[in-house]
C-alpha cells in the first residue's frame, strides 16, 4: 500500500514508519523540517516536506495514497498568544478536506482518551472538535486512536522531583493511572492501517495500568530513590506551579481542568467501558530506565 504519515520522525510517526517500511509498504512522511529529509529517507521512506497548515500541500501528497495516518501536532504551551483549539480545528480541516478532495479510503486519526467528551476535558476537547470534524466525511474508513497518558509526560515532573523529592500534581496518589508507550501506540496505528473495514470505530491504547503511589514507586526504584512519592495538590496549586514554570495561563487552566476530570474519573469512563483487550508490550518498568538515563543527565 501507499501510505503517507503524518508527525515527521516523532515519538509514534518514526517507529510507525520503520514498521511500515518493513512490511513492503510505501512510505511518504510528512515533515515541516527539511534537515529530516535526510533521516527519513534513510528509514527507507519518501520525505514530503511542507506544512499540515498548507492545504494545496496537502492534497498533493494524499494524492493517490491508500491510507493516511493523521495527527496533530503538539503546540508550544508556553506560546503566550497560543490558540490551541484553533490549531486543533485548523489541521483536522485541512485532513478532512485534502482525504475529500483526494479520496483517499482509509484514515487513522490520532485523537485521546477523553474525546467522547463535549466538556469538561480541559486541553482535550480539541480532540474531541478533531474527531467531529473527521466523522462528517463519508464513504472512508476511520480509526479514532484513543491513547492514554504518555509515558514521556512524566519527564515534566523531573524538576520537581530533583527540588522536592516528589511527585506533585492534582491527579495520581492512590488513583489508578493508565500509561502508554509510543512504541506501542506505532504498533496499534500500523495494525489499524493494514486492516480493511468500513465505517468508523474508536481504538483505545494503553501499556499499564498503575496507581500514582505505584508509579512513583517505580520511578523512584530507578533513579535511586525508592521513597519517592506521588503527592496529592489542589487545583490551585497546580495551576499556580504551572504557571510559575510560564506555562500560558489559558493553557496551564485547560491541563488542571484535564487532570481534575481525570482524577475524577471523567476522562477515563468511555476507557474502562471499552478497555482493550490486550495491553501493549512496554511497561513502566521498561520506560524507567529511559526515565532514570534522563534523570541523570539532568
Amino acid at each position: 500500500m501507499k501510505i503517507i504519515v503524518t508527525g515527521s520522525l516523532g515519538h509514534i510517526s518514526k517507529p510507525l514508519t520503520k514498521e511500515l517500511v518493513g512490511k513492503g509498504h510505501v512510505v511518504t512522511v510528512i515533515s515541516s523540517n527539511s534537515e529530516k529529509q535526510k533521516d527519513i529517507e534513510a528509514l527507507g521512506a519518501k520525505a514530503a516536506i511542507g506544512s499540515l497548515e498548507d492545504l494545496d500541500f496537502l492534497t498533493t501528497t494524499f494524492t493517490g495514497a491508500n491510507a493516511v495516518y493523521c495527527m496533530v501536532p503538539p503546540n508550544n504551551y508556553f506560546d503566550p498568544n497560543i490558540d490551541l483549539v484553533g490549531h486543533y480545528h485548523k489541521i483536522a480541516n485541512n485532513y478532512a478536506q485534502a482525504i475529500l478532495q483526494t479520496g483517499v479510503k482509509r484514515v487513522v486519526y490520532l485523537s485521546s482518551v477523553g474525546a467522547h467528551l463535549e466538556k469538561g476535558s480541559g486541553i482535550i476537547i480539541g480532540h474531541h472538535d478533531g474527531e467531529g470534524i473527521m466523522n462528517k466525511l463519508s464513504d472512508v474508513a476511520i480509526t479514532f486512536m484513543r491513547p492514554v497518558g504518555f509515558y514521556y509526560n512524566l519527564y515534566s515532573f523531573l524538576p520537581v522531583i530533583k527540588n522536592t523529592g516528589m511527585i506533585a500534581a492534582n491527579y495520581g496518589a492512590d488513583e489508578k493511572l493508565i500509561w502508554v508507550s509510543p512504541i506501542d501506540i506505532a504498533a496499534a496505528v500500523a495494525e489499524e492501517l493494514e486492516t480493511p473495514m468500513t465505517g468508523k470505530k474508536v481504538r483505545y491504547v494503553a501499556s499499564d495500568e498503575l496507581t500514582g503511589h505505584e508509579t512513583a514507586s517505580v520511578l523512584g526504584e530507578a533513579i535511586g530513590k525508592p521513597d519517592l512519592k506521588w503527592v496529592l495538590i489542589s487545583n490551585e496549586q497546580m495551576q499556580s506551579g504551572l504557571e510559575a514554570a510560564g506555562m500560558n495561563p489559558a493553557i496551564a487552566a485547560g491541563l488542571v481542568e484535564m487532570f481534575a476530570s481525570q482524577y475524577s474519573g471523567l476522562l477515563t469512563e468511555d476507557y474502562y467501558r471499552n478497555r482493550p483487550a490486550v495491553m501493549g508490550k512496554v511497561k513502566l518498568a521498561d520506560f524507567a530506565k529511559e526515565f532514570a538515563m534522563v534523570y541523570n543527565q539532568k
